[in-house]
């Protein structure tokens, strides 16, 4: 029968006519099938798929090979279902077609549709049960693949390469070592995927012990075993067996593999050997996006997010296209530098890249517009994603707590529940903390004992700090206290500290002077609850006792950060400490200040005193409020920025209530929005209110 279908399919070629062709024909059709398929590649490659079907449909009988090629093509695009149709009109179907149906169905995750075909395979090689034995990996059925596996008929290195990989990625490690050791016979792949998995899961120095065995046995280690030594280097921070690496790949001559300059570049970052990651990178020129890549998240991670920036910015101006993982690390750095304006132009790129609804670049996006104070667009990009993942979901969660937008991220919450997405400790971090800032006691109580009764193992320090300052700043310092005393673990500062701060909103100094001991028998040096206690002392006029913390600070050597406010303009960071005159625009600043002071008095707006922590007059303690770093940041904003543009203020203290005050009346004169995040939340100003409602 396969005979007939030989000679059948051998006949095809051959033009309308019934003679045998001669010898010159077949030279001519062989020449013809490799014009077509070099044409056939090339639209595929170019991604114009209907094109690549427009020219094959001129083929005048096209044989298996251009069928599968038209086939593969159909299935990268996710056209399944076209490349099903051209499988069904193939008039002979060799095993090698079948096979790339099979991976293509695998491919567009259509796993019931690979079951049925792998079932009507008239012949099966051990590329097929090996595909299928991925396929299984691929959507978690790790039985199914192991069911398969030892009903091979014939097992290749191959297929046991697939069942190791497997294992590993699904975290079944003595599985995976269990099966390398009964390998009848190795490959230098085998190996790779020990060491890769062995990394992966943890085990780093077992990984090194596996590649030395390697070495030992004559086994000459490929680019990619390299790449998977240095990421094993750049884990565990082994400087020494990187160099050694390094040297290695030098001697074998891998030093221009893209791969390996990567795996180097991130290997060297991790070090905090900034300088050796631009020699390798500086080594020839480069136009692999994942080179770029690493270059890009290793001067991230090394706090130089400026570079980071202008490695994206080269990277783009050489032609080199950026990938989900580019945008997730420069979109990082735009976070860390809080530069919106960077954020909206990397965003402009992933629109034109045709990326910005990825889930991974949208993430990053979600988290950038958030903390940059613009969580109306983060909404937008969010609504824009399209398969949300837990990450999604919790970004956008802890980005509305953020800006006091409780009801919206109790209504994602139960949006996200409708998905059929299960929450983890850090939704309920999110959620704990929109009760906080909105005031949502009742709301509280409740996360706070769901997750407490169901999710107990889920239930971190944080999640108890969060209930606290709920309680705290709903009044009920003494019921926070007792939380703090029946915790299963033990309290840390930081839910001590959530204490103190409440204690500082209520004005009630005997639970702050407990919970002010508490942090201090934990953390002698803990300027902040000196500051928190002393602040509450200065506001009840109690100056003796401010005088006794500020000596005991200078004796301790301890010393209270200043309060500082920053305005990103073009790119430029401008910095303001209270009272600072240094910038170079302070005489304009100041004037416009004066001018805002007149027109805050019109409004009404006196000066609350109490918020001026020093034992001075009246009449020092108002000039001293109007000249707050916020309000010098505020002055700089009004006078270098469009009227009517939204103002983003940061600072890295809470804001003061008088403050607050008068920003909001501020905006109202000025017919402005300001934004403004002090260490515990945004403000935004708007027509003469906030957003946090005068709770924070």
């Amino acid at each position: 029968m396969l005979t007939i279908r030989a000679k059948i399919q051998t006949f095809t070629f051959a033009p309308r006519s019934f003679c045998r062709p001669s010898m010159g024909f077949m030279n001519y059709t062989n020449q013809s099938t490799l014009t077509y398929k070099h044409g056939l590649y090339n639209h595929i490659k170019n991604q114009r798929i209907d094109l690549a079907r427009k020219l094959f449909d001129e083929i005048p009988s096209p044989n298996s090979l251009l069928y599968t090629i038209m086939i593969t093509g159909y299935a990268q695009k996710g056209r399944i279902n076209d490349a099903l149709n051209l499988f069904e009109q193939m008039p002979v179907r060799d095993t090698i077609s079948w096979n790339s149906m099979l991976k293509g169905c695998l491919d567009c995750g259509k796993l019931c549709m690979a079951e049925t075909l792998f079932d009507k395979m008239p012949e099966r090689n051990v590329v097929s049960w090996t595909t299928m034995v991925n396929g299984y990996f691929q959507f978690g059925r790790i039985d199914k693949a192991e069911s398969l596996f030892y009903q091979m008929p014939v097992r290749d290195v191959a297929a046991w390469n697939a069942m190791i990989h497997g294992y590993f990625c699904y975290g079944r490690v003595e599985d995976a070592i269990r099966l390398f050791e009964e390998m009848p016979c190795r490959n230098v792949i085998s190996w790779t995927s020990m060491i890769g998995g062995l990394d992966c899961n943890g085990k780093t120095d077992e990984s090194f012990l596996v590649f030395k065995k390697m070495v030992g046995y004559g086994i000459l280690p490929t680019a990619t075993t390299l790449a998977c030594v240095l990421a094993g280097c750049a884990n565990v921070l082994d400087l020494y067996l990187g160099l050694q690496i390094h040297g290695c790949v030098i001697k074998i001559g891998f030093s221009s593999d893209e791969f390996i300059c990567a795996s180097l570049i991130t290997f060297y970052a991790n070090c905090k050997l900034i300088e050796d990651t631009s020699k390798v990178f500086n080594e020839k020129l480069h136009k692999n996006v994942v080179v770029w890549t690493a270059l890009l998240t290793g001067n991230g991670l090394n706090g130089k997010h400026e570079t980071a920036l202008k490695v994206f910015s080269d990277m783009i101006n050489l032609g080199v296209l950026p990938n989900q993982s580019t945008f997730v690390s420069v979109l990082n750095s735009c976070i860390k530098l809080e530069a919106i304006d960077h954020g909206k132009e990397i965003h402009t790129v992933a629109i034109k890249l045709g990326l910005v609804n990825d889930v991974f670049v949208g993430n990053s996006l979600v988290v950038m517009y958030s903390e940059c104070g613009n969580v109306i667009d983060a909404v937008a990009i969010f609504r824009k994603i399209d398969e949300k993942n837990i990450v999604s979901w919790n970004s956008m969660i802890v980005g509305s707590a953020q800006h006091g937008f409780g009801r919206l991220a109790l209504t994602l919450y139960s949006q996200m529940i409708r998905e059929g997405v299960d929450p983890d400790e850090i939704t309920f971090t999110g959620l704990l903390s929109a009760c906080s800032h909105s005031g949502m006691l009742q709301k509280g109580r409740y996360f706070f004992e769901y997750i407490s009764r169901y999710k107990p193992n889920e239930v971190k320090l944080q999640h108890f700090a969060c209930m606290v300052d709920i309680l705290g700043r709903g009044g009920k310092l003494e019921e926070a206290e007792e939380l703090i005393k029946n915790m299963p673990p033990k309290a840390n500062s930081m839910v001590w500290l959530a204490l103190l701060s409440s204690c500082r909103m209520h004005s009630n100094a005997e639970v702050a002077e407990r919970a002010a001991k508490e942090i201090l028998d934990l953390e002698p040096h803990c300027s902040a609850a000196y500051v928190l206690l002393s602040n509450l002392y200065a506001s009840a006029g109690r100056w003796s006792d401010v005088s006794r913390l500020r000596v005991k600070m200078k004796q301790g050597g301890i010393v209270k950060q200043p309060g500082c406010s920053w305005v990103y303009l073009k790119g430029t960071r401008h910095e303001f400490l209270s009272g600072d005159r240094s910038h170079t625009l302070s005489e304009k600043i100041y004037e416009k200040l004066d001018w805002l002071g007149g027109k805050l008095k019109e409004f009404g707006y006196c000066p609350e005193r109490s918020y001026s922590l020093h034992d001075v007059e009246d009449e020092q303690k108002e000039e001293m409020l109007s000249f707050h770093s916020e309000r010098l940041a505020i002055g700089f904003a009004l006078i270098t920025t469009v009227e009517g543009s939204t103002i983003t203020v940061m600072k890295n203290l809470r804001v003061c209530g008088d403050c607050h005050h008068a920003i909001k009346l501020i905006s109202k004169i000025v017919r402005r929005e300001i934004v403004v995040r002090d260490s515990s939340r945004f403000h935004h100003f708007r027509s003469g209110s906030c957003s946090c409602r005068d709770y924070w």
